[in-house]
């Protein structure tokens, strides 16, 4: 690394990331940002090594602002932002486990062309039913995974519905089905096509297929699987076209007695902007949650972990974390892994003095970040009304300016961009949201009244 120490960039790519995933939903930082590795860092340049070159021209499109604040943050300076496609460039992560692509082979209808963009799916060997920690919060869907694991297709368990907030285990139950499957596959010598996808490269891969005329190559490629498993499909919100496709996808697998297995981030009956149809499917057969785990499911969390890394660390330092991170299993072993990172680098030894160094701040001054539902939540509570009637198209002038007062905080408060928020809204375009912002400037904040109004959401959301 250029003009800076390793201590120095393991720190810099630590707090980089964590900017970002802060700024963006789960899904797109798993599918966009996880992937990337740090190859140079200096005063006026920042390289970024993307797995293909796909990849980099998305987060040019689409994520650039966001990269350059969150690095000229750190830097305290402009910086230059480079990508190099390079998968031989090491993540900056330590003790990375290893991944294995799902290797079955493809349709014979897919040529070299349209292979490109229908073989990116990958497991991560470590994510399997004994790494996974059960207690109280996630007994039953451990339960469930497992038997459809054993059985794919034959439980009544189809589709599996797995639900839960942020870092609280869904991909790993996932993943743990998916080598489940694999294994018992390879032992048995049965072929088997396994599909699993995250629901933003389901996307991808629809959108490219239209773009390469490969439409039909991709619903024979999905259709020819034994086991789908699409992770956070409620990121199939307002994508019309997607959710057609996926609906048919469903159908042919189901009919065929082919197993599938969703996680989302709610309940299907409380997901926004998809078809009626498609929650209704997704409710017959098993809907289970993943609750945040308890204070001893926790410490077998991060004790689970440290002994698969070969590390062993004092109960009070695994009490210590335990207690201040509550509700996100990420977080908690991301806590442990920046300890373990920092005590590598330094050569000392981990004690309860460095725990409270390290991870102290992050503890004490924990950033709230504001969210375009929390927004739209704080706006309709303020004037009594519905957040489904903000998103309405009713006209009332009462809801009419609730509505205005809302994308104006979710431009001044979020890093959303116009097109987001407007899809936050019931699928409005970015002119529309242009519209509103405009009139809050030129006329709201010129009414008393109004203005008085807007700067009290302003305080009611910044100290929530």
């Amino acid at each position: 690394m250029d003009n800076t120490s390793s201590l120095e960039t393991h720190i810099f790519w630590d707090r980089f990331l964590k900017s970002i995933e802060e700024r963006v939903n789960d899904q797109s930082f798993n599918t966009w940002f996880k992937p990337l590795g740090l190859v140079e860092l200096s005063d006026e340049r920042l390289v970024i090594s993307v797995p293909q070159s796909y990849h980099s021209s998305w987060l040019e499109e689409h994520y650039m602002p966001i990269i350059k604040s969150a690095a000229m943050k750190l830097v305290d300076n402009d910086i230059n932002i480079q990508f190099l496609v390079n998968e031989q460039v090491p993540s900056p992560e330590i003790d990375t486990p290893p991944i294995r692509e799902i290797n079955n082979s493809v349709p014979e209808i897919l040529n070299e062309s349209s292979k490109f963009f229908f073989e990116e799916h990958i497991i991560n060997q470590r994510f399997n039913f004994d790494s996974f920690v059960i207690g109280n919060s996630n007994q039953f869907a451990h339960a469930a995974a497992k038997a459809v694991a054993e059985s794919p297709g034959t439980t009544a368990f189809n589709p599996l519905v797995i639900y839960g907030g942020v870092g609280l285990g869904k991909t790993h139950i996932l993943q743990a089905i998916a080598n489940h499957c694999l294994a018992s596959a390879k032992s048995n010598g049965d072929p088997y096509r396994l599909i699993y996808v995250s629901s933003e490269k389901f996307t991808m891969d629809f959108i490219m297929s239209i773009q390469n005329n490969l439409t039909t190559q991709y619903s024979h490629y999905y259709r020819s699987a034994d086991l789908l498993l699409v992770d956070d499909i409620q990121f199939f919100n307002n994508k019309e076209r997607t959710q057609e496709e996926f609906f048919h996808i469903f159908n042919a697998l189901h009919q065929s007695g082919k197993q599938i297995v969703l996680t989302m981030d709610r309940p299907p009956s409380q997901l926004k902007g998809l078809a009626d149809r498609l929650i209704n499917r997704f409710q017959w057969g098993l809907v289970t949650d993943i609750q945040p785990p308890d204070f001893e499911t926790r410490m077998a969390i991060l004790k689970k972990k440290a002994e698969a890394d070969g590390v062993v660390i004092d109960n009070r330092i695994f009490s210590y974390i335990a207690e201040n991170i509550k509700s996100n299993i990420r977080e908690l072993e991301g806590a442990l892994i920046r300890l373990l990172a920092y005590s590598s680098l330094r050569g000392e030894d981990i004690s309860l003095e460095m725990a409270g160094q390290v991870l102290g701040d992050t503890f004490t001054k924990k950033p709230s970040i504001i969210t375009i539902e929390f927004v739209q939540k704080t706006v309709s509570e303020y004037f009594s009304l519905s957040p489904d009637m903000i998103m309405s198209n009713s006209r009332r002038k009462e809801v009419a300016v609730a509505r205005h007062i809302a994308m104006h905080l979710c431009k001044r408060l979020t890093d959303s961009s116009l097109k987001t928020i407007g899809l936050h809204f019931g699928g409005r375009d970015h002119s529309t949201v242009i519209h509103s912002l405009r009139t809050v400037e030129n006329k709201y904040l010129n009414d008393p009244v109004l203005s008085k109004h807007i700067e009290t959401l302003v305080d009611k959301a910044k100290t929530s």
